[in-house]
């Protein structure tokens, strides 16, 4: 799928060793208080166990339930208290969180989550001073060494200090590797204060740190040059992002312009701006190794502004991510439909009713957009890519063919439409087709792993320009070495030229990598049989079946259990 990721794209992998101090591993539930779990546990430590179930599977409705049932067995086990308060954020249960986070303040001091909640807290009730207070005291480790500072900015600008507020963003320190976070903050601050000038430079500042800038930067910035009445750079940020955007910021903008319509500012209280500190590092943290983190700093976010469109899209996008898309559907739901954000929202809301089985539904909604958009490729492509996945390759190419129709010049970034009406030519036997768009592809995107490893493993098992096809698949190797269906076609590669040594040496690693894979299973068979391994073989043409492959290659690997392997086939190694 094609969607981007609701981020500020701020270098999340330089980051990630600075964040990781807050990774919690809890998650979200649903939107509704306290809600009752789909099972009642029959004692105390039955709840906690149960709780620990539900979390490892990432049903974070019953955990919260479960944990809370046996804190209210055992209500001053401050381990079962620590648990039940980062479920209820996670679950964005913040409000009854706090009673727990006051407690958790008292009896370990003012660091961690709890002391971040508490900040958190005050700031939605208007208590700037404590807010202030209680950030002091808590210690600047992990993601709140950032977000400490960005919320004590907000509570000074809510007390009306705002040079305090920008001395308070300087504390930050070095944010290499953070992108525009810091300067963004300084620029919304300004903003706010009326430091018309001052602001100007900076959001210039933040829009040059990415080229082109995000949607939520370009919207950030077009706003406020719009309110102070400069057309020329407002235009200029909305253009940018146009060829990349998957939302309406852009196409919104222009059309304000257009009509001469001022907007409201986008940040109104101090509340909005610590909503804003908090989405921005809930999507630095939107990576796997911390996704439950941001899963906390969105639900804060939510917490504050719960109006919020970005907010529900990431919250979605993580729920997503963690297999619950019946609940990432009902916050896609929630996006304001008068937002630039919804045309999004309702991609998103296509690709998970996919998900949900609910394919009809997702096809129709998907023409409907391309219907209301008849310029734009994006729905078209997702269109395509859904049909793909249900093996509909001649309706996918059929879509692709339409997107293409709307990209009258494709660019590098269209390498992907290329390869994937590529790969749906291959699937359907149209092969002469699927070389030219593959080609197409390599064309656009020369170094692009994907494309080198499915035209050169194409190429490779038809016994055609097998030399230039293992260059190619060595190339994706070293751009993905951690990649085990590419290193696989590498190991497939050596299979067909007969070195049967290295074919087992590198797929067994291929298997090292992707373990469940029925068709690289396969091959280490057939790798194994070919190096005279012949009780190895047959044990991995079991490992094969047992993960369900395709009828076709069922049939294959089962004629191989009982007749073992024919003769091997010739490839020109010329």
């Amino acid at each position: 799928m094609m969607l981007m990721k609701l981020r500020l794209n701020l270098a999340c992998a330089a980051a990630t060793g600075l964040i990781l101090g807050l990774a919690v591993s809890v998650g979200n539930a649903a939107d509704s208080p306290m809600a009752a779990p789909s099972l009642k546990p029959e004692s105390a430590f039955g709840g906690y166990l149960a709780a620990l179930h539900a979390q490892e599977d990432h049903d974070y409705r019953d955990a919260t339930a479960f944990i809370d049932a046996a804190l209210a067995a055992d209500p001053n086990n401050y381990n079962l208290m620590r648990r039940a308060f980062a479920l209820r954020v996670s679950a964005g249960h913040v409000n009854e969180a706090a009673p727990l986070a006051k407690k958790l303040v008292a009896h370990d001091g003012a660091g961690g989550l709890a002391g971040l909640v508490l900040v958190e807290q005050a700031i939605k009730a208007g208590n700037y001073a404590a807010a202030i207070s209680q950030a002091a005291t808590a210690p600047h480790q992990g993601a709140q060494r950032y977000a400490l500072p960005l919320l004590t900015a907000w509570a000074d600008v809510g007390r009306h200090d705002r040079a305090k507020a920008l001395r308070d963003l300087e504390t930050m320190g070095e944010t290499r590797g953070l992108g525009p976070l810091k300067p963004l903050h300084q620029a919304l601050v300004a903003d706010f204060s009326g430091q018309a000038a001052k602001a100007s430079a900076l959001y210039k500042k933040v829009v040059a740190t990415e080229t082109p800038p995000t949607a939520r930067v370009a919207e950030l910035a077009g706003n406020f040059y719009e309110r102070h009445h400069d057309g020329i750079a407002a235009r200029a940020v909305y253009e940018s992002i146009l060829p990349i955007d998957d939302s309406d910021v852009g196409t919104t903008g222009l059309d304000r312009l257009a009509h001469g319509v001022v907007p409201r500012p986008l940040v109104t209280t101090a509340s909005d701006g610590a909503a804003e500190a908090l989405f921005d590092l809930a999507s630095l943290l939107d990576q796997a190794e911390t996704l439950d983190a941001a899963l906390i700093y969105v639900r804060l976010a939510l917490d504050l502004k719960p109006d919020y469109p970005l907010a529900y899209l990431l919250t979605g996008e993580i729920r997503a991510q963690q297999d619950q898309s019946e609940e990432a559907l009902a916050l896609y739901q929630r996006v304001d439909k008068a937002s630039p954000y919804w045309w999004t929202a309702r991609t998103r809301i296509a690709l998970t009713l996919d998900t949900l089985s609910r394919t009809d539904e997702a096809l129709k909604l998907l023409e409907t957009l391309a219907t209301e958009q008849p310029t734009r490729p994006a729905p078209l492509i997702e269109l395509g890519d859904i049909l793909r996945s249900h093996s509909r390759f001649t309706d996918a190419i059929g879509a692709y063919d339409r997107a293409l129709a709307r990209i009258p010049k494709p660019q590098a970034d269209d390498w992907r439409v290329f390869y994937s009406r590529g790969v749906s030519y291959e699937r359907s036997g149209q092969w002469p087709r699927a070389e030219t768009d593959l080609e197409r592809a390599l064309k656009l995107r020369p170094e692009q792993p994907l494309v080198l490893n499915y035209l050169g493993y194409t190429w490779i098992d038809k016994g055609e320009k097998v030399p230039e096809a293992v260059k190619m698949i060595k190339r994706a190797v070293a751009l993905r070495p951690n990649d085990g269906y590419i290193v696989d076609s590498l190991g497939w590669a050596y299979f067909r030229l007969g070195d049967y040594t290295q074919a087992t040496e590198t797929l067994e690693h291929a298997i090292e990598l992707v373990p469940e894979d029925p068709t690289i299973n396969d091959h280490l068979g057939d790798a194994y049989w070919r190096s005279g391994r012949e009780i190895e073989a047959r044990y991995q043409w079991q490992r094969a079946l047992q993960f369900k492959p395709d009828p076709d290659e069922t049939k294959t690997i089962q004629a191989k259990l009982d007749h073992g392997l024919g003769a091997p086939a010739k490839v020109d190694g010329g």
